[in-house]
């Protein structure tokens, strides 16, 4: 399977699905949260899906209210313009990278594999993980590890890597697992190479400036009341989404208008982030880092 879809119900719910409403899904994937919104949709709802990987278009859905757009979702903007969309009455966004990524051994997502250090989610994007480790500078490096990744060993994995790389450049996964395993724990080690394999992809595909760019575009396109649903699976992420909710801006400083109402545009519908059960967690494996967070348009 593509991708099984992460909270289906919580976030449907959340998204408060209007029949006759204009929706967006900005992470189309394999398509199992487009396919459940148009079930709730009537004849004259709309969804536009976006999606930048090619591997999606196998997908697309062959439904007249069904509109797909292939493209990062920080152009949200330019192309509901285009398809002359004022406004919408809600956006969904699955933050992350899909099973179907994961289990591609030709991506370079995996540490399971010994493919090439890709990790574009666009394969047409100029830049690879190979090309990070081959011409950022050293503090370059560290920093993508530590801010991205929040390893401690952040210094110490650049310098490795840079002396290695003037060996030989760096080209399949196992160049960069063996250059790097000598600086986790044995216990850890899963785990820390899946955080520095976290960080090379949110450089490569430019995760966090797009986040922001698209959290801006939604408040625009946003209508009175309509609701954004967010699905995040790491703490960098997740909190840019949880301070743009609460100040509408992402570093979370509470602004406050002459009588003293905070300045935000969105109001939190779950005060409290949504997490799966152990149902959910057993049934998709992927969710188990998952929170959803639920915000409305403020008048």
């Amino acid at each position: 399977m593509y991708h099984v879809p992460v909270l289906l119900n919580e976030t449907l719910d959340g998204l408060n699905i209007r029949p006759d409403g204009t929706y967006v899904d900005v992470t189309f994937g394999g398509g199992g949260h487009s396919k459940a919104i148009l079930k709730r949709l009537g004849k004259t709802g709309r969804l536009i899906a976006f999606d930048q990987d090619e591997d999606a278009m196998k997908n697309i859905i062959d439904d007249k209210r069904f509109i797909f757009v292939r493209s990062n979702f920080r152009y949200l903007g330019n192309f509901l313009r285009y398809h002359h969309v004022e406004k919408i009455d809600g956006l969904l966004a699955d933050l992350g990278v899909s099973s179907h990524h994961f289990a591609d051994d030709q991506r370079g997502f995996s540490f399971r594999f010994d493919g090439n250090l890709d990790m574009r989610m666009n394969a047409k994007a100029a830049t690879t993980a190979a090309d990070i480790l081959n011409t950022y500078t050293e503090e370059q490096v560290s920093d993508v590890f530590y801010f991205y990744g929040e390893l401690r060993q952040a210094r110490q994995i650049a310098k490795g890597i840079v002396r290695k790389r003037a060996e030989k450049p760096f080209a399949i996964i196992s160049d960069l697992t063996e250059t790097t395993k000598s600086f986790f724990p044995t216990e850890r080690e899963k785990k820390e190479m899946a955080k520095l394999f976290q960080a090379l992809r949110i450089e490569v595909n430019h995760e966090m400036d797009a986040l922001k760019q698209l959290l801006i575009q939604t408040v625009d396109f946003l209508d009175e009341n309509g609701r954004l649903a967010i699905l995040t699976y790491h703490s960098l992420e997740d909190r840019l989404v949880k301070n743009f909710i609460k100040s509408g801006n992402f570093e979370g400083k509470i602004e406050k208008d002459f009588f003293g109402h905070i300045s935000a545009p969105l109001t939190a519908i779950n005060n409290k982030v949504i997490v799966p059960n152990e149902t959910e967690i057993n049934r998709n494996p992927r969710s188990r880092s998952a929170k959803l967070r639920i915000a409305q348009k403020t008048k």
